[in-house]
């Protein structure tokens, strides 16, 4: 905007703006390039596990210059491929390609790495997965698809400059790549259950059955652990014993004398 108030015609002023003109036209109809489903993609990829020092990448050792020329993946047949074609990732994005290429649309390839370490190296191998990323864009009548603008400058000799600005339309592919590596470790392990042990209570149990039974001094962690009672000994102290009540047939306590005070209600024990 300059802040200028200019004549449009002669009833209507308008602000005055500074820009290139004309203004972009966007309603014209362009036919995309349908050679582009037979293109192919070669998708080069390695991951990393530096806990286990394990670096593993999606070529067979055994791939060779010739086969890549004319393999192409395919998910059941030929999943080792590095080579995808245009059309086959869309495809397996469920993904119409002619209207993808007349909006264009972003497509994702994911990469998933799910190693379990304790077998051969050869059993890591990356699964593909494809999706449409911007699939909401496809509901939205304003921008739907995928399209960007780029702009050739150049001036002539009089001082004008001019611009050429090129709206395209294209498919964009985002390569995602996660992954997960285990092994099995003794030390993790112990931990992680003695940590469930303890936070279920069996540890005490487990500790008990282990010393009870299983070790040299099993006998004497009984001795101290328990205390045995003949049926004779709580016979003779039941009836006889001044301050004793029984209470179950394997149960003595002790019955204290109590003493009132009349001046605050309260109890004292007297020895």
């Amino acid at each position: 905007m300059t802040g200028r108030c200019v004549s449009f015609n002669s009833s209507l002023n308008t602000c005055e703006i500074k820009g290139w003109c004309p203004a972009e036209i966007d309603y014209i109809k362009t036919e995309p390039m349908m050679e582009v489903e037979n293109f192919t993609i070669f998708i080069k990829n390695s991951i990393r596990f530096p806990l286990f020092n394990f670096t593993k990448g999606n070529f067979l050792p055994t791939i060779t210059a010739a086969y890549i020329k004319k393999c192409n993946f395919d998910p059941v047949n030929n999943t080792y491929c590095p080579i995808f074609r245009v059309g086959d990732v869309v495809r397996f994005a469920h993904q119409n390609f002619s209207t993808l290429a007349h909006k264009g649309g972003v497509i994702g390839i994911k990469i998933g790495w799910m190693c379990d370490l304790d077998q051969s190296d050869d059993s890591c191998n990356p699964t593909y997965s494809f999706t449409r990323l911007d699939a909401m864009s496809q509901k939205n009548s304003v921008s739907p698809g995928y399209n960007f603008r780029y702009a050739k400058y150049y001036k002539m000799e009089n001082g004008t400059e001019y611009r050429t600005l090129l709206k395209a339309y294209a498919i964009r592919f985002d390569v995602l790549v996660n992954g997960n590596a285990g092994k099995f470790n003794m030390i993790p392990t112990l931990i992680n259950m003695v940590a469930a042990f303890t936070s279920v209570g069996v540890g005490t149990v487990l500790c008990d059955i282990i010393l009870l039974n299983f070790l040299k001094g099993a006998e004497q962690y009984k001795a101290k652990k328990f205390e045995e009672v003949s049926e004779s000994q709580i016979l003779s102290a039941t009836p006889h014993g001044p301050g004793l009540y029984r209470h179950s047939s394997s149960q003595l306590s002790v019955k204290q004398d109590e003493k009132m005070s009349n001046d605050s209600g309260a109890f004292s024990i007297g020895q």
